[in-house]
């Protein structure tokens, strides 16, 4: 804009300095073009001098603008077309109603410059400028509507995104809260259960029969050692210490049940068809799910024999789990957590979270059955 004005300016002074060089007015076109040139360049000067100002001080400058034009308008009308670019300052800076109204008074002085220099008749000189300014005028009201839009579409976009940041946040929160709420309960919990249970019996015992009660004592000193091996593994999120070893699912099945052998349940482990490579996330759901189970048979239960079996099948693992204990109604599954614990909750979960499902058979006197199924397919 400034380069713009400063050359319909100096091309519309040379033009009057050429044709009235002795005119009376020259004195007064000069200054007027002169403090027009130094209005125009100060704009940046001026709202920089004016610190959260700037909305007044531009329009008192652009006020300024137009009386020093409108005067030597009417002392040069070759000085008119100077209003092109005073029509889009006034369209960027006034209101939308104030700017129309605005350029509507420029374009009737440009028409009456435009008269006091014809050379006859010409239509065009009551019809070019209102053209070019109600061309100029629509195009830019229309940029700046579609600018309007695009500027709302990038702030809701921004919106949505931090909105959907902030989601992931609370998701990625929900879901390590919900893994370490269920790793310690498959590991820390029943460790902790069976090592009060362990510790109870030493103590019972541990007058009579000292040898046995030491036993107790290393027993529940194992179990706490194992489980603080287990601790550290899932607060890295690494796989359970029985998978470490490399022997795969099957191997850390059977040493599960033979490690929850005792001589009031006797735990057996069957596998069954061909195995096949398991991603490690789902030996580590199937093999806390058998620990869960068979820490509901031990503590719930009152159990005898306890069996635990992996079945490879065709487009997926199964394991079930299955005692011969005193069951449950069905209906008892479907308590909340914090009424009976967090074990069918969590075994759910992990299944869910694999795309597989978990089916709990029972009844009052006739054991359980929980079977965990996990399809081969891993999306």
């Amino acid at each position: 804009m400034n380069v713009t004005f400063l050359t319909l300016l100096a091309g519309a002074l040379l033009r009057f300095v050429l044709n009235h060089p002795g005119s009376p007015r020259l004195p007064w076109v000069i200054s007027l073009s002169t403090a027009l040139a130094l209005l125009q360049l100060a704009g940046p000067w001026l709202t920089a001098r004016v610190p959260g100002r700037t909305d007044r001080a531009e329009l008192v400058r652009f006020g300024l603008v137009v009386g020093c034009w409108v005067v030597i308008v009417l002392l040069a009308p070759s000085f008119a077309w100077c209003a092109v670019p005073l029509i889009y300052t006034a369209l960027r800076t006034l209101p939308t109603g104030a700017a129309i109204a605005l350029v509507a008074v420029l374009s009737a002085l440009v028409v009456y410059a435009e008269w006091q220099l014809r050379h006859g008749l010409d239509p065009n000189l009551f019809l070019l400028p209102p053209t070019v300014a109600a061309l100029a005028t629509g195009v830019f009201l229309h940029m700046r509507r579609q600018a309007e839009r695009l500027q709302a579409l990038v702030d809701d976009l921004i919106r949505t995104r931090r909105e959907l940041a902030a989601t992931e946040r609370r998701e990625g929160t929900l879901a390590e809260r919900q893994r370490l709420s269920m790793e310690i309960h498959d590991t820390l919990a029943q460790s902790l259960s069976s090592q009060q249970m362990l510790l109870q019996a030493a103590e019972r015992t541990w007058d009579s029969d000292a040898t046995t009660a030491r036993g107790h004592v290393r027993t529940a000193e194992a179990i706490a050692e194992r489980s603080l091996a287990e601790a550290r593994r899932f607060v890295h999120d690494l796989a359970p210490a029985d998978l470490a070893a490399g022997g795969g699912l099957a191997q850390a099945l059977h040493a599960l049940a033979a490690r929850e052998s005792s001589d009031a349940l006797r735990v057996r482990c069957h596998v069954d068809g061909v195995p096949v490579p398991l991603p490690v996330r789902v030996q580590s759901a199937l093999l806390r799910i058998a620990q869960g189970a068979l820490a509901n048979v031990r503590e719930h239960a009152d159990a005898s024999r306890a069996t635990l079996t992996l079945s490879h099948l065709d487009d997926q693992v199964v394991l079930d789990v299955a005692d011969d204990g005193r069951g449950f109604g069905t209906s008892d599954v479907d308590v909340p957590p914090g009424v009976r614990g967090h074990g069918i909750a969590a075994m759910r979960a992990r299944v869910g979270q694999l795309g597989g499902s978990l089916t709990i058979e029972s009844a009052a006197g006739e054991g359980t059955v929980v079977s965990a199924a996990i399809p081969l397919e891993q999306p």
